[in-house]
Order: C-alpha cells, then structure tokens, then sequence
C-alpha cells in the first residue's frame, strides 16, 4: 500500500562562525555536565555534533544501539541528536530519564511515509500475518508490530518467520522489503514508502564512478534501489558499511548512503578515499543530495537549547505510555533475538 506524503523539507539553518561553534560548544561541554547528560548523535549528524559526543563521552550509532546505550549509561538526560523517531525509541527503553531532541520537528521520510491509523488498518486486512516494521516507524507504529527489526538484522529475522512458517507484512521501506524478500523468499506484503536520501540514488551515476575509479568498492546500504544494491560489494546497515570499509582491501569506496556516514569512515580509514555515490542519472532529481534535510536540524547551537533547562518543554519527549509498553515488546523481541544470535 502506497500511502503518499507531500514532503515539507526544513529551510537550513545559517552556517556558524568558528566563534559560534566555540561558544556553543563550550555552553554544551557546561550543561551536560550540570545536567548529568550525554550526547546520543546518529551517524548522520554533522561532523561537529558526531566529534562533541566522542569528546563528552556520548556515543555515535545507528539509532538502536543510541537507545540501548542510552538504556545502560549513568546520565539521566538522553540529548538524542537525531529525528523524532530515534528520540522515541530512546524513551521507549528508557521511560524514567529525560530524553530530549535538538528539534522535535526532525522527521524521517519513512515514519511520515507509514502513518500509524492507516498501518493498522492494512494489517488488519491480514489477521493471519506477522507485522514487522523497520526501526525508522512511530513509537505508534512499532506497538502495532509483532516485530522490529533495523537494516543489520532484518535478513536474519525474516529468515527465522519464515522458517516457522509465517507470513509477513513489511513495512515501511519498499527498497530493503525488497532486499530483504530478495535475500529470503519470504511470503512478504510490503508497505510502499521510502527514504528521500536513499532512494535518490541512481544507477546510472554509480556505474560513471566506477567507470572513473575500476578499482573501487561499492557501499550500499539497503535503503537504496534494487539497481543501486545490485552494484554493491558490501550492502548492509551504516555500521556494517563502516566495517566493511575497514575489512576490505580496497583503498578506494563508493558511498551510497547519507554523507554523515563519512566522518567516521574517515576517521577510522584515514589512508582510504571515500566517494560520495550521485543520487542524479537517468530520472535524478537530486532533492537530497545524499544529505538528510532533517538531520540537519541537529546543529550545536539547537543542542545548547536543547539542554537549557528553560527550553527544555520545547525540546522534550513524551509519549503515551500504553503506547510505550506496547511497543518496548517488539523492540525487546528485536533484541533478545539478536543476543541469542551472538551466543
């Protein structure tokens, strides 16, 4: 089911001076502090704001690994740098601190694109299916599901349905229910939505890459089109990317995911050259431009807002809490799985 969102992207914001960044930063160093807080900064943040949660002592993950890290760490303020669904998943795990969001207007293409009212009403068109909905969903969403799963473990769980015999409803990203039906033979119905980063990414433009650069190893993650994956020599989530392009002898990679993703392939491969993937070719448009609008909104100046007590309404997460319990037993289904695969 295709369920159609007219996307309203953020203006961005005005760039900083070096002035700025220093007196902002030195504001955050301040409150954490003050705060008993910490820095929880997905991959696809700024450089800046991903650079401030290492030297804090914050973390930077995808956004279940936030969540738990979240959950076991001693501050009781999460100052989750992210989109609003990252910032609902760190309170679903960890109801009793204070979870806040540079601005609680950062969407996610995919949550927007999956509305909890019409979800649920196309799963009950299918009693006799198990739901499982990707991390990127509402806290709504996810309480509907039987299952969540993120991009590292959805293969894996989908393989473990179907080997007991269920039947599946996938939702909301139509490119990696497809990897995944791909990777699975799956009887899968898939919701029709998808990420305005990722989907952008052509074909076309990749294989002129590699027609410049022979020697380069393509990084997909599964967000993208069949076309794109189909060209990848690693596929996978942002941190499975990351060791891949550790692993891999090659010096030189093709990146077909959000640019953020680079500050930390550089940092850790220094001696190797990372290329941003075209997302224009043949039918490009180029809207995103492998730069995530929202994600933007995750500035150091909205960080030193966020955690100044004053503002902290503006800022804060809150969520029903039938939803909450509702959806922590997909979530923890997710992750008592994925433990028991690690054993």
């Amino acid at each position: 089911m295709k369920h159609i969102i007219d996307f309203t992207f953020p203006e961005p914001g005005k760039k900083l001076t070096n002035e700025e960044l220093a007196s902002y930063k030195s504001q955050i160093i301040d409150l954490l502090k003050k705060r008993n807080a910490v820095i929880l900064a997905h991959y696809y943040t700024d450089a800046t704001v991903q650079a401030l949660a290492e030297e804090t002592g914050g973390f930077i993950g995808d956004s279940l690994e936030m969540a738990k890290f979240g959950k076991k760490c001693d501050s009781n303020t999460l100052l989750v740098a992210g989109v609003r669904f990252m910032g609902e998943t760190s309170k679903i795990l960890s109801p009793e601190k204070t979870v806040l969001l540079p601005d609680l207007k950062a969407e996610c293409s995919l949550d927007l694109g999956c509305q909890a009212d019409d979800f649920s009403e196309f799963c009950d068109c299918y009693p006799d299916r198990t739901v499982v909905v990707y991390a990127n969903t509402s806290t709504a969403v996810k309480a509907r599901a039987d299952w969540v799963v993120t991009s590292s473990c959805a293969v894996d769980v989908v393989n473990y349905l179907a080997s007991q015999g269920k039947k599946i409803i996938w939702a909301p990203d139509k490119n990696l229910g497809r990897y995944v039906l791909q990777q699975t033979g799956a009887d899968m119905i898939c919701w029709d939505a998808s990420c305005v980063v990722h989907d952008n990414f052509k074909a076309a433009g990749v294989t002129e890459l590699k027609k410049k650069y022979p020697d380069a190893a393509v990084l997909v993650h599964p967000e993208a089109p069949q076309a794109v994956i189909d060209l990848g020599d690693a596929v996978g989530s942002t941190t499975q990317l990351i060791k891949a392009a550790q692993k891999l002898p090659n010096k030189t990679f093709i990146v077909a995911t959000e640019a953020g993703i680079f500050y930390k392939l550089s940092k850790l491969c220094p001696e190797k050259t990372f290329i941003l993937a075209p997302s224009y070719g043949a039918g490009g448009t180029c809207q995103s431009c492998a730069h995530c609008p929202w994600m933007a909104l995750n500035t150091l100046k909205s960080i030193a807002e966020a955690l100044a007590p004053a503002k902290q309404r503006l800022h804060e997460v809150n969520l029903n809490s039938s939803l909450m319990d509702k959806a922590r037993v997909s979530l923890t289904r997710l992750m008592e799985f994925n433990a028991s695969n690690k054993k």
